[in-house]
Parts: structure tokens; sequence; C-alpha cells
């Protein structure tokens, strides 16, 4: 139908030139200027069974020009013609006297000034995030407003007026950026890594998002990443609530190792199966864990460059390194491009993921809205779920630093170019036990008393320990000393390796009093609220109640704010555990006869996908004190190490 409403609100010259137009047009269609149907004899040079449309088309360009409509062309008039099929009459309107006047907003359409004026106007209060951001919120309100008969403009047109409208006086200007030379004056030489993995950089920043903790404050938690440089792929990528630790840079390495799972919930194209990768077949039959993954690159490092952080020098990461054959190189200091890939990877996951999020803190504070901390509402769990698909969706984006020798107009996305450079290196898929992941863990040397093993006047002890009480180890260089693990984010439980070369755990003996995680920094404080006892039990029963009491405290908001920021820095995730050893004829209080491993089974990934974002996933605690045994933590991508021991 006729767009009448906006036909009348062009100036009445226009309206006259459309309606002559309508008439020609019609004339090239039917050969009748009135259309089909009406009265009157076609004319022999638009006579539709003698001549083309095209023939007709270049008639009515000449005779036009003839009739002083200006110097038309044949390409005018088809023009017209496939504006008037697509816009009606609409479409033939001069639409430059449709514009206001040429002012702030240029000469545009005033339905697009007046929508970017209500976007920018709702946009108010809150974190300023990137131009492109605003370009579908744009093209949302001009289709519910006018449905197709508005065009959003082109990307630079829009970028222009944007910046028109908004004030750009008012924002500060941005630093400029240090260039690529050292402080010798010595041009930087880009690194160049033809295989996967031949080059991995890690890196740690905190993310422009408020995050909600598990005491109930609100903080931008630490995100640590892993990014290859053939492929530009982010190998894994780990969000903790601050205070980045050794083992926590160690747990991304197995993490980059094995493929990531697919939630239950998400669609056919996030997974590695639906993803059309070259040889992808292939791969598939070489490591069956690629059938439920998603569809992102699997690469085994080879070197690792970090920074001269103390986390990625320490010796549990290194030592973690060297077990899986990955030589560390430490980047040159005072040299920010370095690791520049990784740095750009962070600008990238703030401006394409935190700023479409609640609680986006903007780029630095001018650019902090008001009502940041209100609108915040995902807690660091949900925000890991969240980025762990968003991660999926970036391996399938085209990276203008990815091309090919054969193609090299194209751009690439991470996938593509990991299958090519896969079926060139080669693929050897490294399955990782429960035991690996323990073995990535700090290590310390205990001895076995008649009462178990003793850490921090913590006492761990079962059943497990009593042919090994009083006696050495066979470690002579250790004093006979056992070696012991210990999950620095959660010391509720330890693993002695035994003679037979096996780590078991032993649980804390007041491990009932203490339902969810806590850390060494968390038992050092409660040491110093309770009075010493010359008894050794007493006083580690008074810990163990201390304990207790913080933990409810936290979880009820009635702790003091140096005891919340205590809490917040233990991490809310546990470690995969392995399969639970028991002497013969005896059963772990914590594992029943026919008990099923938490997100194998597909009851529990219909709960998953039924609840994706809830805060009770398999692995997380709920804040409850109900007294249940935990379940394993399976999440941070990584596969559940039960159910990937039984595979291999």
């Amino acid at each position: 139908m006729p767009q009448w409403g906006l036909f009348e609100t062009a100036p009445a010259a226009a309206r006259e030139m459309a309606l002559a137009w309508l008439r020609h047009i019609r004339e090239v269609e039917c050969g009748l200027p009135g259309g089909v149907g009406s009265g009157g004899a076609v004319r022999p040079e638009y006579d539709p069974d003698r001549f083309t449309l095209a023939q007709r088309e270049q008639a009515k360009a000449q005779e036009l020009t003839a009739l002083r409509f200006g110097r038309v062309s044949r390409a005018t008039v088809q023009r017209m013609r496939l504006a008037y099929r697509k816009q009606g009459l609409w479409g033939l309107v001069d639409h430059r006297t449709t514009r206001g006047p040429k002012g702030r907003g240029g000469w545009q359409d005033e339905r697009v000034v007046t929508a970017i004026k209500d976007v920018l106007r709702g946009q108010r209060g809150r974190s300023k995030g990137t131009v492109k951001a605003l370009m579908p919120l744009v093209a949302r309100l001009l289709k519910d407003r006018y449905g197709d008969a508005v065009p959003m403009p082109a990307q630079a047109t829009f970028y222009r007026l944007v910046h028109q409208l908004a004030h750009p006086a008012d924002h500060p200007a941005r630093p400029v950026r240090n260039p690529p030379i050292t402080e010798d004056g010595r041009a930087m030489t880009p690194t160049v890594a033809l295989r996967p993995g031949e080059q991995v950089r890690i890196d740690t920043t905190r993310l422009d998002v408020l995050a909600l903790f598990d005491d109930g404050t609100l903080g931008r938690p630490e995100l640590t990443i892993a990014v290859d440089v053939a492929t530009r792929a982010i190998l894994a990528a780990v969000l903790c609530p601050g205070g980045t630790q050794a083992v926590d840079a160690a747990l991304l390495l197995a993490e980059m190792a094995v493929p990531h799972p697919a939630r239950p919930a998400w669609p056919e194209a996030l997974r590695f199966t639906h993803a059309r990768l070259f040889a992808g077949d292939r791969l598939r039959s070489l490591d069956e864990r690629l059938q439920g993954a998603a569809a992102r690159p699997v690469v085994m490092p080879e070197t690792i460059v970090v920074d001269r952080g103390k986390v990625f020098l320490s010796q549990v990461f290194t030592a973690a390194c060297e077990t899986l054959g990955i030589s560390v190189q430490a980047a040159p200091p005072f040299a920010p491009t370095a690791k520049s890939i990784v740095e750009r990877i962070f600008g990238s996951i703030n401006s394409l993921f935190c700023q479409h999020l609640p609680g986006y803190t903007g780029s630095d504070v001018t650019r902090r809205g008001r009502d940041v901390e209100r609108e915040a509402c995902y807690t660091v769990a949900q925000l890991q779920d969240l980025l762990g698909e968003w991660l999926v969706h970036w391996h399938h984006r085209p990276h203008e630093g990815l091309r090919h020798p054969v193609l090299p107009r194209a751009a690439l996305t991470p996938n593509q170019v990991w299958a090519a450079l896969v079926s060139v290196a080669g693929y050897v898929p490294i399955p990782l036990s429960g035991s690996d992941y323990l073995e990535l863990l700090p290590v310390r040397w205990q001895a076995i008393t008649e009462r178990g093993i003793r850490v921090h006047h913590r006492t761990y002890d079962c059943d497990l320990l009593g042919p090994y009480r009083g006696q050495e180890s066979e470690v002579a260089a250790r004093g006979g000393k056992w070696e012991v693990r210990i999950n620095p984010h959660d010391v509720r439980q330890i693993w002695v390796r035994l003679p037979d070369g096996q780590l078991a755990e032993i649980p804390w003996i007041h491990r009932d009093h203490a339902h969810h995680p806590f850390n060494d920094r968390t038992w050092q404080y409660v040491r110093t609220t309770v009075t010493h006892h010359l008894d050794p039990d007493r006083y580690e029963a008074g810990l163990a109640d201390a304990l207790d009491q913080l933990l409810r405290r936290a979880r009820t908001g009635h702790a003091t704010p140096a005891e919340q920021h205590l809490i917040t820095r233990t991490a809310p995730v546990r470690m995969p555990l392995p399969a639970q050893r028991a002497p013969d004829g005896l059963q772990h209080p914590d594992q029943g006869a026919d008990e099923t491993v938490p997100g194998t089974d597909d009851d529990s990934l219909d709960d998953l996908d039924d609840t994706p974002y809830e805060p009770s996933l398999p692995g997380q605690d709920t804040g409850e004190d109900d007294g249940s045994p935990d379940v394993p933590y399976t999440g941070y991508g990584l596969y559940d190490a039960r159910a990937e021991a039984l595979k291999w």
C-alpha cells in the first residue's frame, strides 16, 4: 500500500515531481501511464510485446532528457523503477527535500537523527561504551517506529553523526599510545608463529564490569587468558574474584590441553561437530572428546610468554610447565608491546563482551555511569558461564590479522586458521585424568603421625593412613616425609602420595564445620581471633568453631568489612577430584553405592539446560548449610576428572 502518511510530509514540489515520475514508471512497465487496465493507446516505443524492459527504459531516458527533466540516463530510470517497487510512491520522492536544515545532524533524515537522540538519551547515567554498540539499538528503534521505510545510514555516516550529536568536546582526549619502539630507539619486531601453540601469551587484568561476590559485595573480577599467536585463539580464560594465584595459572595449562565441552543449551552452530572445518571428521576420529566439544581450538603450548609477575614466575607455575614439556619465556621489562596481542584482546573482550553486560564500568572513571552498582547483578560464576559461551562466538569471528597466502584478501576466523595449520603441523590428543590435575597443585612435605597429618594446626586423617602412621616414606632426600598436595583455594582436604605412586584424598577431621571452601588466609585470620590453648585438639576444635561462625556471618551479611574482603578473596570453585579411594570392605562417606558423576548423566544435563545461569550449578555452593556432601566441580571448561579417567 502507498505510504501516504510519509508522502504527505514531503514538500509540495517534491510530491508533484514524484507523481510525474509515477506516470513515466508505469508507462515503462506496462505501456500505459495510468497503469494496467487504464484507457488509452500504447505508444509504439513502450509496447511490451515489441521491446524489452531495457529498451523501454532507454527510450524513457531519452524522452525525459528532451522534456528537460535534466540529464536522465537509463540507470536513473532503472533506479527510480526499483525504488518504486521497493518503497512505493515514497521511493520516488527526492529525499534531499525531506531532510531538515544542515546542522548538528548534517543532511540526514530527521527520523534517523531523532532515533539516535532517543538512544543517547536512554544511555544517560550509564557507562559510555563504543559507538558500534549503539547501531543495533538505533536500528531496532527505527524498525519498531517505521518498519522498513527508514534504512540505517552507512557505518561511517552513523559514526560521524553520533559524534556530532554526542558533544565530543565534553569527552577528554584519548591518551597517545606508546610507539612500538624500545627505550634505546629500536623498533619492535613482530612475532611470527607458524604452528598452533608455537607461542602462547598469558596475562591477567581486571574486567571493566562489576560482579557480585559471594559475600554480597561488588568488585571487578580478575581475568587470566591464554592467547595463541598463530591463530589468535583464546585457548583458556579463568575468572576469579581477586588475588590470582599460581595455582590458577597452572589450571590454565590444563584447560588449554583438553577440548572444552559444549553446554546442552547451546545451539548446534557452537558445537565442534557442526563447525565446517578442514579435516574436521579426521580430527573427531583421532579424539573422541571432540564429539561433544565446543567449536574452539585445542592447542598444547610449546612456549609460553609471560610478564614478570610473581604468579607466572612462581615455582608452582614453572614446575607445571616443566611437567607438561612447556618452556616459559619472560617478556622484556618495560615493554608493553612484547605482549601486544593479548593486550589488544583484552580490549576486544571489554568492548565486545563487557559493555553489553549490566554493571559495565567503562574504560576509565570519566566514562563510568552513575548507576553501575545498581545494575550489577551477575556473580563471578555466572560471568564465567557467559564468557565461556562468548568465546565460542569469538572463534567464529573473522580477524583482520589472520590471512592465508592463497586468500590474502579474505579475513579468516581463528577456527579456520587453526584447522589449516593443524592439517600441516598435526594433532595429538592429550588426555588428562584426575591425578593430572592434582599434579598441578603446590607440593609440601609432611610427616604422617599417629594422629594423621598436621598442617597449620589442622589435622587431616582417615582410615587410609592406618598402615603408614609413624612410618617414613621412601624419599630419603626429604627426611622420610611424605609428599602432600594442597589446593590453596580449598584447604578442607589434602592429597598424599602413597607408596603405590597414587595421590589419595585425606579430609580435615573438622570438615563438617565448613561446608564452603576457605583458603589459608582465612584460616590464619581465624587463628588471630582464638586464644591459643595448650591442648592441640581443643585448640583445633575452637578454631573450627570460629571458622564456622565466620562463614555463617559472611553468608548472612553480618561480617565486618575486613572479614567480607577476606572471604571474597576465597575462590568460589574447587578442583576436579579423582575417584575416591577406600580400604577394602569400606566405603567413603561422601560416595554412595549408586552415585553418578554430575554433568555426565542425561538428567543432570537437562537440569543445566533449564537453569543455565542459576547460582546453584553443580560444584557451586548455594549458601545454605544443609549438611550435604560437596559434589565435584566440573566447571572452567574442564571435563569431569572421574569420567575422563574412565575413558582413558
